[in-house]
C-alpha cells in the first residue's frame, strides 16, 4: 500500500493543519493579553504558538519524507473555532491542548504504530507530551488572570522586570517597576511545569 492511502497520512494532514490554526489562535490570545497590557504573558503565549508551529512543520516534514509529494490532502475534520476574552481564550487553549496529549495524538501514534510507521509513532508521542505541558501553563494562566494571582504567590519569590532587569524578592510584584517605571505586565511570569514521563 502506498503511504498516500494510509490513515497515517490523512492523520499527518489533520495534524498539519491543526498545528497552523493553534499557533494563529494563540497568536490572537496574545493580542488581547497586549491589549491589557500584559506583555510578559503574551510573550509565554506567543512562544507556544512558535511551539504549535514547529510542530506543524515536523508533520508536514514527515509528509514530504514519506511521500516526496507536496500534492493536495483531501480529508475531513473539525477544528477549534473559538473566540471571547483574554481568560476564556486561555481555558480554551488549555482543553484543546489535553485533547491533543490525551486523546487525539495518542490515536494517531497507534495508528501510525499500526501501520507501521514507529518513527511516526515515536513523532506524536513526543508531541503529545509537549502537549500535556502546554495544558499545564494555559491552566496556570487563565486561573491567574481569572484570579488577578499571576503576579502574587504564597511565598516570597523573586520577581524581575523583563525591561530593565530590576529584582525584588516579595509575594507580590511590583504595580510599576521603581527602576525604569514599567508596569507590572512587564514583570517576568514564574511558569508551572511537571515532570516529563519516560
Amino acid at each position: 500500500m502506498q503511504f498516500e492511502q494510509t490513515e497515517t497520512y490523512r492523520n499527518l494532514a489533520r495534524s498539519f493543519a491543526g498545528e497552523c490554526q493553534a499557533g494563529m489562535r494563540y497568536q490572537m490570545i496574545a493580542k488581547l493579553a497586549m491589549k491589557e497590557k500584559m506583555k510578559t504573558l503574551a510573550d509565554a503565549i506567543r512562544t507556544i504558538a512558535k511551539n504549535e508551529t514547529l510542530h506543524a512543520t515536523q508533520f508536514f516534514n514527515k509528509m514530504i519524507e514519506k511521500t516526496g509529494s507536496r500534492d493536495n490532502v483531501q480529508f475531513d475534520a473539525g477544528y477549534p473555532f473559538h473566540a471571547g476574552t483574554l481568560a476564556e481564550g486561555l481555558k480554551f487553549a488549555a482543553a484543546d491542548e489535553r485533547s491533543e496529549s490525551e486523546n487525539i495524538y495518542p490515536e494517531f501514534a497507534a495508528i501510525a504504530k499500526k501501520e507501521g510507521f514507529e518513527d511516526i509513532a515515536a513523532l506524536y508521542t513526543m508531541i503529545a507530551e509537549v502537549e500535556r505541558q502546554h495544558e499545564i501553563v494555559f491552566k496556570y494562566l487563565c486561573e491567574g488572570v481569572q484570579n488577578g494571582t499571576l503576579y502574587k504567590s504564597e511565598s516570597p519569590i523573586l520577581w524581575i522586570c523583563s525591561e530593565c532587569g530590576h529584582m525584588h524578592v516579595a509575594t507580590e510584584a511590583w504595580k510599576i517597576c521603581p527602576l525604569c517605571k514599567a508596569e507590572q505586565g512587564y514583570v517576568d511570569l514564574h511558569l508551572p511545569f511537571e515532570g516529563v514521563r519516560e
